[in-house]
């Protein structure tokens, strides 16, 4: 899911973080300093020596970490390999069965049941495959390891916060690879602020009660930004003469201004609310306006192909037809995408790690160096383009 810097009284400062978190070194002695800044944050020795007793480097997590090729995919494989026919029927049935656990949500935290049923799908196939990784191990090994443990170490206070409060077992609490638990895969400090107790049995309970995990993920897009009767994805159809370089998520416009434009609903009005043109594949391919609450599904994962696929999915699931697919020109082979991604760089764009992932950034500096060379500018990277640059 996302990787939160909530809790203010239990993540560093973030002025500070990226320069100053501890991480490398012996991870017997990494251990030890976890250990030191615990006590020094008020919890006993004890109790810290309990907690991190049996703590171990998982190198499967960091295994995991550098391999998430999936997000290589292009839009149209990547939802498809996603959603299939079961998911979507299971999804109806879900639906009903916790029909009113999720009218419960929609009145107090504003989030459609589309919205949870997809992440509840894709993070752990509606909770039946929730992670077998040790949650503590893979959150200290994430910390100790220098990629990202800004990111990662609050966390791991966070998890011991949560076993202070008998609700963390050090060796029994399994989850993902990056240390999300549950049915929607939250982090330690996203339970401790948005944790909630729907079923009312006393316990927040993210892996065995569907009420509490989906209660949870509401109030926790809730806190995140998400609008409660907004919609946040949907399908258009666009005319082949529309300035391309007006599509992504960098410009926004009216739907009046979308509509003078030539751009149409498939299905019902467009709303009255500000709008992006997203083009996962370009001009060829399907077409969406992404609205406000959009946006937030990058506040639970950064992926831009896995937040348009679980957008769409949502709309899927609340009787939205299944995407015009369209005919885009071929995806680049992932060797391509990194050539891409050094010329880009050479030519002055910050695309990040040069990893053959099509994000946000990659996609800004392609549309600008189509528009540079006079190519339809709607951000979809071809084999035309890589030989022209």
């Amino acid at each position: 899911m996302r990787f939160s810097l909530t809790l203010a009284a239990l993540v560093l400062s973030a002025s500070t973080a990226l320069a100053n978190t501890p991480c490398g070194g012996s991870f017997s002695g990494f251990v030890t300093g976890l250990k030191n800044e615990a006590v020094a944050k008020g919890y006993s020795k004890s109790t810290v020596d309990n907690f991190f007793a049996n703590v171990r480097q998982d190198s499967k997590t960091l295994k995991a970490d550098r391999s998430q090729g999936v997000f290589q995919m292009s839009f149209t494989d990547f939802s498809r390999r996603l959603i299939s026919q079961n998911r979507i029927d299971t999804g109806r049935k879900k639906a009903k069965q916790y029909a009113n656990t999720f009218s419960n949500i929609e009145r107090k935290y504003g989030v459609s049941r589309g919205v949870l049923l997809a992440f509840w799908a894709f993070e752990t196939d509606y909770g039946a495959f929730q992670g077998d990784f040790n949650t503590l191990n893979s959150l200290v090994t994430l910390s100790h390891d220098c990629r990202r443990p800004h990111l990662f170490r609050p966390q791991v206070f966070a998890a011991l916060e949560l076993y202070t409060r008998g609700d963390f077992s050090p060796t029994k609490t399994t989850g993902a690879w990056a240390g999300e638990i549950g049915m929607v895969q939250m982090l330690p400090a996203d339970i401790i602020e948005n944790g909630v107790d729907a079923d009312g049995d006393g316990k927040v309970r993210l892996k065995t009660s569907a009420q509490d995990a989906l209660t949870s993920g509401g109030k926790m897009l809730q806190h995140l930004g998400w609008k409660a009767g907004q919609p946040w994805l949907q399908e258009v159809i666009v005319p082949k003469n529309m300035d391309w370089s007006q599509s992504g998520l960098h410009t926004t416009k009216s739907t009046k201004e979308w509509a003078r434009l030539g751009v149409k609903p498939r299905q019902g009005n467009l709303s009255n609310l500000p709008a992006s043109l997203v083009l996962p594949q370009g001009r060829k391919g399907p077409a969406f306006l992404a609205y406000p609450n959009f946006s937030v599904y990058f506040e639970w994962n950064q992926s831009f192909v896995y937040v348009t696929t679980a957008a769409y999915f949502a709309t899927r699931l609340e009787g939205a037809k299944p995407y015009i697919a369209g005919n885009p020109d071929p995806a680049l082979s992932n060797s391509q995408m990194k050539s891409l991604q050094k010329k880009l760089q050479k030519r002055g764009h910050n695309v990040g790690k040069v990893d053959g992932i099509l994000g946000k950034n990659t996609r800004n500096a392609v549309q600008a160096e189509q528009k540079r060379l006079g190519l339809p500018a709607d951000a979809w990277p071809t084999s035309q383009l890589l030989n022209k640059l």
